[in-house]
């Protein structure tokens, strides 16, 4: 059973620190524990903690809540439990302010990061040995991972469970939890609902049309005609329904479906990047690495290799 420990302290925030409880402590695939010095004050509530901070560099994974004072020092001893904990070989993870913690215990040198976007300036300015991505959900380096704010937090729990028991087990959990099962990490922090909510929404038949058909070339030509918009009008709906633009929107489509051909069946990259729409294994690998911050290769491995 993989032990997962839960990092908690004075001033850590209550929101992060129950997505990480409701993810791991109800799944018995998973040994948690909340650790900490102490009695903690988390917000409005008192927490007794499980165990002592020195059990951090006994889990398989170590989880860092948000901070809620980020001008604040965290306290040397999270600091140097954490530290300890991913030198005995721990995968730690930081949610939204979190990643000043490990920040603090130099785990973010020379690796890209994120946080909340709130406090992504503050993270780049105190750590510029830290490349900060304030334009991500969440960064996985392997044995050190963040995430940006709140919600966020819920998609770096849900991207771990993926990583350890497959999509099928992550999707479980979504469903217990009424949340979206996957979200890439490389989608900006500003993520709006893909698909308008109203029947009636000039975008409502575009989108589905568009989803069916990404394995063909599209251009903003082809959508506005299909919409029966100008490019001009299309666009100013794209950007208010989706928040991007309409190539942008059909590229990270095409991400997707290929994230699950690749999570799904064997196809190489580039049949699947001719299923697409991408046209070229290198063009696929360019644009994926981008989007979600792996290679196409590497992400199959993580996602089928279980």
């Amino acid at each position: 059973m993989h032990a997962v420990a839960l990092a908690a302290t004075d001033g850590m925030l209550s929101f992060e620190l129950t997505i990480a409880a409701e993810v791991f402590g109800d799944d018995p695939r998973y040994a948690f524990a909340v650790c900490g010095s102490g009695p903690v004050r988390v917000g409005r509530f008192r927490l007794d903690p499980d165990d002592g901070l020195d059990r951090l560099a006994r889990a398989g994974t170590v989880i860092v809540p948000g901070w809620a004072d980020v001008d604040a020092d965290p306290p040397a001893d999270l600091v140097d439990a954490v530290r300890a904990a991913h030198a005995s070989g721990a995968r730690v993870a930081s949610l939204c302010t979190g990643a000043f913690v490990l920040a603090a215990a130099g785990l973010l040198d020379g690796r890209r990061a994120t946080t909340h976007w709130a406090h992504t300036g503050v993270l780049a300015a105190r750590y510029p040995q830290v490349t900060v991505d304030p334009d991500v959900l969440y960064v996985d380096n392997g044995s050190v991972l963040t995430s940006a704010g709140k919600a966020a937090a819920m998609d770096l729990c849900l991207h771990l469970v993926r990583a350890d028991h497959g999509p099928a087990a992550a999707n479980a959990v979504a469903r217990r939890l009424v949340v979206p099962p996957h979200r890439a990490g490389g989608q900006a922090q500003f993520v709006t609902t893909p698909v308008p909510a109203r029947d009636d929404h000039p975008l409502a038949a575009l989108l589905p049309w568009i989803t069916a058909r990404l394995d063909r070339p599209l251009t903003v030509a082809d959508l506005a005609r299909q919409a029966k918009l100008s490019a001009r009008h299309l666009t100013r709906h794209f950007h208010s329904a989706t928040g991007t633009t309409p190539l942008q929107w059909l590229l990270v489509q095409r991400i997707r479906r290929a994230q699950e051909l690749l999570e799904s069946t064997g196809d190489s990259v580039e049949a699947i990047a001719a299923a697409v729409g991408m046209g070229t294994a290198t063009t696929l690998r360019r644009h994926f690495h981008r989007t979600v911050g792996v290679p196409p290769d590497t992400y199959r491995r993580t996602f089928r290799g279980q």
